[in-house]
């Protein structure tokens, strides 16, 4: 969608909303990464193409001489919720870590997919840990980041993100525009990052557009990574309301994409999360604290201190098309009445 109220307050020509508040039923992205992931998880599992099918249930039944099976991953909230609502559909179970401090509305929703739900006390890096000591014949590990040795399924996830980049093309085209000239995405471990990496600088594409990755100020691990020339870690505790971004080591398959490709590197703190909510609720847009993340970025680049700096040296002038991708709704609906009000 277009919203010329934010293409004023940001003083650019357009901005465009990709609005993932609600996919497949669920109140965010994620299920794009988590279902193609499982899928092609499982067909390496098998050792072969799975046949073909129509329907979930269709799916189900091919896969039912695997049970009992569990997927197990960790989670902020949104990746765990989607792996979990997978299982359920393919007959498997579920189990799903999350790091201390993940808010109680979260942990419900994934339970409420069937998922056992375990806290892990530590970050999210934590909870990734424990997660994978869970792998095995009958527990496969659904993972959006990556370490030595595992590194197909974020691929895979990664592909699956990708979805949301195809569609904003089509529905641009059907409009009679070109691609943005400025894209901002929110990185937790970077796999979405590296999805718009991928998808914006494809050979023969057309246009060129400027990319700026938004995190925390206390889980800026992707910045620090930059700034140290290889990747490292950020230690918690990773506290911002931004859960879906509290992650503090890059994923080794997102990183040599992400670090390559990226333009900008931009953190923020927890008032410009809350400012972007707002200003996306009066554009009648429900973002929850990391779904509007990306806005506040572009809040913090385009309006703040040195807003007049990075303009000059990003060339942004009052004709350049903006891409805001917002990735979750409100998956803490206490909090975000509270931040509304």
């Amino acid at each position: 969608m277009r919203a010329p109220q934010l293409a004023q307050a940001l003083r650019v020509g357009e901005v465009f909303l990709k609005n993932e508040s609600s996919r497949l039923g669920l109140p965010a992205f994620k299920i794009l990464g988590a279902s193609w992931a499982i899928y092609r998880a499982l067909e390496s599992h098998t050792g072969r193409a799975l046949g073909p099918w129509r329907t979930t249930h269709e799916l189900a039944e091919q896969l039912a001489p695997l049970r009992p099976m569990t997927l197990a991953a960790a989670t902020d909230g949104n990746h765990g919720r989607a792996v979990a609502r997978m299982a359920a559909l393919l007959g498997f179970a579920s189990r799903i870590y999350v790091p201390a401090g993940t808010a109680q509305a979260r942990i419900d929703a994934i339970a409420g997919e069937g998922a056992h739900v375990e806290v892990v006390d530590g970050t999210y890096d934590d909870a990734v840990a424990r997660s994978a000591r869970d792998a095995g014949e009958r527990c496969l590990i659904i993972s959006d980041t990556s370490w030595p040795g595992y590194e197909e399924v974020p691929r895979w996830v990664m592909e699956g993100y990708s979805t949301i980049l195809w569609e904003v093309d089509d529905e641009l085209a059907r409009g009679g525009d070109t691609g943005p000239d400025l894209v901002a995405v929110q990185i937790g471990v970077g796999a979405l990052a590296a999805a718009v990496v991928s998808h914006y600088r494809q050979p023969g594409r057309d246009s060129q557009a400027m990319l700026v990755s938004v995190e925390p100020t206390h889980a800026a691990c992707m910045l620090a990574s930059m700034e140290a020339g290889e990747i490292v870690s950020v230690p918690g505790p990773h506290d911002s309301i931004m859960a879906g971004l509290n992650c503090g080591r890059p994923s080794i398959v997102a990183w040599p994409i992400v670090s390559d490709g990226m333009d900008v590197f931009i953190a923020i703190d927890d008032e410009r999360a809350r400012e972007a909510m707002r200003a996306l609720a009066g554009v009648e847009v429900v973002a929850g604290e990391t779904g509007g993340s990306g806005l506040a970025g572009l809040l913090e680049l385009l309006t703040g201190p040195e807003n007049e700096k990075h303009r000059e040296n990003l060339r942004i002038d009052k004709a350049t098309r903006v891409l805001v991708l917002i990735t979750e709704g409100a998956t803490d609906p206490e909090a975000y009445a509270e931040i509304i009000g």
